[in-house]
């Protein structure tokens, strides 16, 4: 029987394709058993990390008993009236965060500043994250400091937080002022959140990695070395945590739960808002129909991008001294 030049050439394209075959599946075999020994790693350095970090953050403020857990609380200054300072969504660290507005405020205030559980030094917590509940704990943390007259001041999603605590414990706050803040009816809050990617990208350790790679966000800022080491160690410790992640599943149903609410006419309220805001449609707008009705109502645009009190502490503490002396 004649092997035919065809047959020849069929029997070693056969053989060539079989012997690729073999290298693709040793390469790509490579690649797989590269990228979870590389996940391995990640996930036992962010085990050995978090236990180390643990070791250097070092404690500030009190911890105030809240619904069987910890809150943390600083407290700085001696003032007459006391300003209640919330932080803006995901801050990992509130009190270190707002340390160059506490520095302009305290010299005239007793400022606290509320770390809610997911927050700073304070407790995660297995309740869900709905305003309701927010709100109730922060409460529960000023009445355990015994605190319930105050000036509400605050960044970010605290102007839908704070319009919801003026409105369930009316006569407690004095005077609400917004730090480029939350409006109910902003757009682009339906949005849907790739929560899932973000608790994996935690629980795999390659948040830790994406933060240690990454540009510090306080570099630029007057932010001693210190301070800013140890928000770097509580942003891998709470970044992307269970609590502020079911915070963020609820986010856009505790801003539509906000829109049958308002701030009440006669309680005095500013806000400082960017100037130029490109992100959110009608920003302005948007804050200017919040204070219509106030009686004591009053917008300052600042130049900066949404965490103002980082580079403009100074004129908002000065601005509203101004306008509470204004409004007496």
């Amino acid at each position: 029987m004649t092997v035919t030049q065809t047959e020849v050439v069929k029997t070693k394209n056969r053989s060539r394709a079989k012997k690729i075959g073999r290298i693709a599946l040793i390469v790509i075999g490579g690649i797989v058993a590269a990228v979870i020994l590389f996940l391995a790693i990640t996930f036992i350095a962010d085990k050995i990390g978090s236990k180390t970090d643990e070791k250097k953050i070092e404690a500030y403020g009190q911890l105030v008993p809240v619904d069987g857990k910890k809150m943390s609380v600083y407290i700085e200054g001696t003032g007459k009236e006391t300003i209640v300072l919330l932080p803006g969504y995901g801050t990992a660290g509130p009190a270190l965060d707002f340390k160059p507005l506490i520095a302009e405020l305290s010299p005239y205030y007793k400022v606290v500043a509320v770390e809610p559980f997911g927050y700073g030094l304070s407790d995660q917590t297995d309740k869900e994250r709905t305003t309701d509940n927010i709100v109730s704990e922060i409460h529960e943390a000023l009445q355990q400091l015994g605190i319930d007259r105050f000036i509400l001041m605050g960044h970010s999603i605290t102007g839908i937080y704070g319009l919801d605590y003026v409105n369930k414990y009316p006569g407690e706050v004095t005077a609400f002022a917004g730090i480029d803040t939350s409006v109910p009816t902003q757009g682009g809050m339906d949005a849907k959140l790739p929560i899932q990617e973000f608790r994996l990208l935690n629980k795999s350790g390659l948040l830790r990695l994406i933060l240690k790679v990454g540009s510090d966000p306080y570099a630029s800022l007057g932010y001693d070395e210190h301070t800013r080491e140890q928000l770097k160690l509580l942003s891998n410790r709470n970044s992307n945590e269970d609590t502020t992640l079911n915070e963020l599943k609820n986010l856009y149903k505790n801003f539509v739960d906000a829109r049958k609410l308002s701030f009440p006419p006669d309680l005095p309220l500013i806000f400082f808002i960017q100037s130029n805001n490109t992100g959110v449609k009608d920003w302005t707008a948007l804050h200017e129909e919040q204070i219509k009705d106030s009686v004591h109502g009053k917008l300052i645009k600042l130049d900066g991008d949404h965490y103002l009190h980082h580079t403009q502490s100074k004129v908002i503490a000065e601005d509203f001294r101004k306008f509470m002396d204004e409004v007496k």
